[in-house]
């Protein structure tokens, strides 16, 4: 427990990181190389919550483009959310680690609804939390969720992990070979270069909340792990230099 950098984390997932190169759809390999870092970092004795994206199967935003109405859009995105959560969760217990699903939109059968002292516990039982289905509310993403959680539950830190990206870039490294990789930035940065990392909302949110965040490459094993340690690995953003 000395040896760690953050006690209690924030995993946020998107949902392509679920995909692996497939780009649609849950990788069975993909998924279970996540859980294996997970379970890494809880036997170290970091309390892990977890909030995972649905963009592997449906976005809201896509949705509204195709003339669905954008809150119904942003519901279907949530339930996308919901499946993730459970796939993430059964390869989290296939490999021994106790998980509950907490979901913002009230479905007993499958999960528990989400309310912040449970959620608490179960991580200070030793639990990883996963929190589906966004805020419950249409217009806001799961990177706000993120932020919001983590505001919520006193998270030291939100691991926001990337799909084959090592952290945040001037421009995008696929188009721009002159792309410049940080090391280190701040919100106000981050928002007044328009870098995309989170939306406003979410990067507001955990400014006015001082949680930092580190961007990183869940690709490459081990990486949760180095990031809780408190090695530089990918994008540390914070509140203020």
């Amino acid at each position: 427990m000395e040896r760690l950098n953050y006690r209690r984390v924030v995993l946020k997932l998107s949902g392509e990181a679920l995909a692996g190169d497939r780009g649609y759809g849950i990788d069975p390999k993909t998924i279970s190389s996540i859980a294996n870092q997970i379970k890494e970092v809880v036997e170290m004795g970091v309390q892990m919550a977890v909030v995972v994206g649905g963009g592997n199967i449906w976005r809201g935003i896509a949705g509204s483009a195709q003339g669905i109405d954008r809150a119904t859009a942003d519901y279907m995105g949530m339930l996308a959310t919901v499946m993730n959560s459970l796939a993430l969760q059964d390869s989290l217990e296939k490999v021994g680690v106790p998980t509950r699903v907490q979901t913002s939109i009230e479905m007993r059968q499958v999960a528990e609804p989400y309310i912040r002292r449970r959620a608490i516990r179960h991580l200070e039982k030793g639990r990883v939390v996963i929190f589906a289905a966004g805020t419950g509310n249409p217009f806001f993403s799961t990177d706000t969720t993120a932020a919001l959680r983590a505001a919520e539950i006193e998270a030291d830190v939100i691991l926001m992990a990337k799909n084959n990206v090592d952290g945040v870039y001037s421009a995008d490294p696929t188009r721009d070979p002159r792309a410049v990789k940080y090391e280190t930035l701040t919100y106000l940065d981050m928002l007044n270069q328009g870098l995309g990392v989170m939306d406003s909302t979410a990067s507001t949110l955990c400014m006015d909340n001082d949680i930092p965040l580190i961007v990183f490459n869940i690709c490459k094993e081990g990486n949760i792990r180095r990031a809780v340690m408190g090695e530089q690995i990918g994008t540390v953003v914070r509140g203020s230099r």
